[in-house]
């Protein structure tokens, strides 16, 4: 028992002494991580309608409370989109509105899609139906499909240009 022991104690010191290994302090350089985030928010600009659009990134907590039915930001049940897109101050401007179903068709193309941050599901609207239900669009075939004020679906707000803007590319320029 004494020899399995001594053994045993050997061995575990042999290992112990081998595995520190190269001890020399030679690290990988850190990289400098950009301060610059990913995803920024942007505007998209229709200009023969005379409308900007709010394009902004869709988070985590936007894409789960549109699939459980509650309300976060920028997807929830249509009251909360009229008023989320009412009290919007966005890129400047604070006379945000939710869009008629026809603005929403119009801007929906279904083979170019103008939008870098989107979804591929349906957007409310402030254009009522029969039977106290809403438009809204759905943006991959641009039609417009009637949907009770209690689902939750996805919110892109919109603001009329005022008179005297000048389109530059995509910036306006007042």
């Amino acid at each position: 028992m004494k020899k399995v022991l001594i053994s045993a104690c050997l061995s575990m010191f042999t290992t112990l002494l081998m595995a520190g290994g190269d001890t020399t302090e030679t690290l990988a350089p850190v990289v400098e991580v950009s301060k610059t985030p990913c995803k920024t928010n942007k505007v998209y600009v229709e200009s023969d309608a005379g409308l900007m659009w709010q394009d902004a990134a869709y988070t985590d907590g936007e894409d789960g409370a549109y699939k459980r039915g509650h309300s976060v930001g920028k997807a929830g049940k249509h009251s909360h989109a009229v008023n989320y897109c009412r009290t919007l101050n966005y890129a400047g401007h604070n006379d945000w509105r939710l869009p008629t179903s026809e603005e929403l068709s119009h801007v929906h193309n279904p083979q170019d899609n103008p939008f870098a941050y989107s979804r591929a599901s349906d957007f409310w609207s402030t254009t009522p139906t029969t039977e106290n239900r809403y438009y809204v669009v759905f943006t991959a075939d641009a039609m417009q499909y009637a949907r009770k004020p209690s689902e939750s679906n996805y919110i892109r707000c919109v603001r009329c240009l005022g008179e005297g803007y000048v389109f530059s590319g995509s910036k306006e320029v007042k």
